[in-house]
């Protein structure tokens, strides 16, 4: 039988998670499918329903429904339920289990574009304090690395610093220059990057030789705040990684074989990124 998996979002026509798990299907040779479903969120229940019957194995989730998703998941997984999103759903006997996989694409990433850099010591600065930020400050708590939260609203940052808990300084993005000596990492977890935008008045050449920069915006590929790192001779590991990695525990669980993160693959994707 044909085990069918989906990304819902809204809209979802740009999503390159089929390409993604696409490649895999076709790589294993399974007998399994892989599609976009634009679900607007009046629809998601029923979409719910569809799962619970069994029509698919699991899927991901995307923009608008992470945050909708929980009330309609039978379990959600206590990492999920600290970031404060799901992304990934899988369904067994009439239930679905909601997960997150955004903070194992962003750990994934890093280690494979820079191996050992949660040894460095030294804290992170972690740009944004949205959505995306959660997974990412989860990520480097499971690596017991401190973490200086920036962000341009300083209440939002200090809001999202007290629900998790830990190792979180939280400073206005205009503190950069001041704090960046002491930072080894440097995550921007904001849309800043996207249509050429960039952060006005960061010295990054205040960071560390050996500090290592990193970007969730890959479209570009090379955002501004990544070309000036790398002309300061700086450490850059960019945002599709997270995307690659992020899916591999879901197909793992949907599809009984844990998939690699090829050169191959990244290739086939970052070709689409132009479109």
């Amino acid at each position: 039988m044909t085990r069918k998996a989906f990304v819902i979002g809204h809209p979802i026509a740009h999503s390159r998670s089929p390409l993604i798990h696409g490649t895999w299907l076709a790589e294993h040779a399974i007998d399994g499918s892989y599609e976009a479903i634009d679900v607007a969120p009046a629809d998601l229940p029923g979409f719910f329903e569809r799962l619970r019957a069994g029509e698919f194995v699991g899927g991901n989730v995307t923009i608008p429904h992470k945050e909708a998703v929980f009330a309609l998941c039978d379990t959600v997984d206590p990492l999920a339920r600290s970031i404060g999103a799901v992304n990934t759903l899988v369904a067994e006997a009439g239930r679905v289990h909601g997960t997150n996989t955004d903070y194992l694409g962003f750990l994934g990433n890093l280690d494979q574009g820079a191996p050992g850099w949660s040894d460095a010591g030294g804290p992170a600065i972690v740009l944004g304090a949205g959505g995306a930020a959660r997974a990412i400050l989860v990520a480097l708590q499971s690596r017991g690395i401190p973490v200086i939260l920036l962000n341009r609203t300083r209440q939002t940052a200090e809001r999202l610093a007290a629900g998790l808990g830990g190792d979180i300084e939280v400073a206005a993005l205009d503190r950069f220059n001041a704090l960046a000596p002491q930072a080894r990492l440097l995550v921007n977890t904001s849309s800043v990057g996207m249509h050429g935008t960039r952060f006005a008045d960061f010295d990054l050449g205040l960071l560390p030789s050996d500090a290592l920069v990193t970007d969730l915006v890959y479209v570009p590929l090379q955002t501004p705040l990544l070309a000036d790192a790398a002309a300061r001779g700086l450490r850059i590991v960019d945002g599709l990684g997270m995307l690659l990695h992020q899916a591999v525990p879901g197909f793992a669980a949907w599809f009984g074989i844990t998939p690699a993160v090829t050169p191959q693959l990244r290739a086939r994707i970052e070709a689409t990124l132009d479109h």
